[in-house]
């Protein structure tokens, strides 16, 4: 068909949603990077392919997103953060939110802390350069209007939902931090190790329920797996972790997912008649002052908040400055911190 020309059934589609590539993608029957690579003009895409997106993208009403414009100048001088809704109680959140928001500060960009519900999406485009969007869940509707805002948008963790996918994401790999966890249990005489893992369609909460079912093939083991609110308070560990192992005396270890509340599995250890660290191993997924300082204290996985918020401030930083390209991964780094918990030989002897 000649370049100008189509049919007339073919309108643009008057929908109050926002026509994202994916939908362009499915229309013309090509991947997202095919769509980006053929509207922009870049990449090694046949003419008669880009011809089709191009087609796709007219009659869907597609408009292609702002960031793209805005990716070699800030305009508002300001990013949008979005934190999950129970973080404002975490010290994980908040640790990782100053690291941010000093490393935006380097760049000469404040930040500004977005409603839980994630605001307009449509109002976000012009107040703020661009989003950092801390563990997004898939399922989660306020992050969909997010990524669909109009900005470029970073996320902490990958997004495994069906929106616009990120302009990058800064990842940890959480598979071999639980990995090593449960190797150190095990090392240190655990054979009936429990997770307490996260509910919720984040990519960390996925990745550490994966793992455990993983290494439990792996090593002819199954991991207890109890499910937890994604923030469980200490109570609420404390009570998984009695109904636990009433229901399995024979496990040996306990990890808990999520951010503090470690200190209830100590409280359940203790209530149940065993001593952390002899009778009963305790490690977490998530570091934090309350566990350095707790008795015994806990061996945890270190993630380095403040400089994760850091690096995903960095990476958004480098996409709107034209340092860095679209798509881009960056990876972060955690450390194993052992500690008396799981240290039969070093009573309550923190290191």
């Amino acid at each position: 068909m000649p370049r100008g020309k189509r049919p007339l059934n073919l309108r643009p589609v008057t929908s109050r949603r926002t026509v994202t590539l994916l939908d362009v993608a499915r229309a013309a029957g090509v991947s997202k990077s095919t769509v980006s690579d053929a509207l922009q003009g870049s990449g090694r895409v046949a003419e008669e392919t880009r011809r089709r997106v191009r087609d796709a993208a007219d009659r869907l009403g597609y408009r292609p997103n702002s960031a793209a414009r805005r990716l070699r100048r800030a305009s508002t001088g300001a990013l949008g953060l979005h934190l999950p809704r129970t973080a404002t109680r975490l010290d994980y959140y908040m640790t990782l939110a100053f690291g941010a928001v000093t490393r935006a500060q380097e760049d000469g960009l404040d930040v500004v802390l977005l409603a839980p519900d994630g605001g307009a999406a449509g109002r976000l485009a012009s107040r703020v350069d661009g989003l950092l969007v801390i563990d997004p869940e898939a399922a989660d509707d306020a992050v969909t209007g997010l990524l669909d805002a109009g900005v470029p948008v970073v996320t902490g963790e990958r997004y495994l939902g069906p929106a616009t996918a990120p302009a990058g994401a800064v990842v940890c790999d959480n598979a071999a931090s639980l990995t090593a966890l449960l190797d150190h249990v095990r090392a240190a005489g655990a054979r009936r190790p429990a997770l307490l893992a996260p509910a919720g369609t984040s990519a960390w909460a996925t990745a550490l329920r994966d793992t455990a079912a993983d290494w439990g093939r792996t090593h002819g083991c199954d991991v207890a797996v109890r499910t937890v609110p994604f923030a469980a308070t200490p109570d609420e560990a404390a009570r998984a972790t009695a109904d636990l192992l009433a229901d399995d005396p024979a496990v040996d270890a306990v990890l808990c997912a999520p951010d503090g509340a470690a200190i209830g599995v100590l409280r359940a250890v203790s209530e149940s008649g065993r001593t952390t660290g002899r009778d009963l191993l305790v490690a977490s997924c998530v570091d934090g002052a309350a566990l350095r300082g707790s008795a015994p204290p806990v061996t945890a996985i270190d993630l380095r908040p403040d400089a994760y918020g850091r690096a995903c401030a960095a990476l958004l930083c480098d996409i709107l400055a034209g340092r860095a390209a679209p798509e881009t991964v960056r990876h972060h780094e955690w450390e194993l911190r052992v500690r008396a918990s799981t240290r039969p030989e070093a009573g309550e002897t923190p290191t």
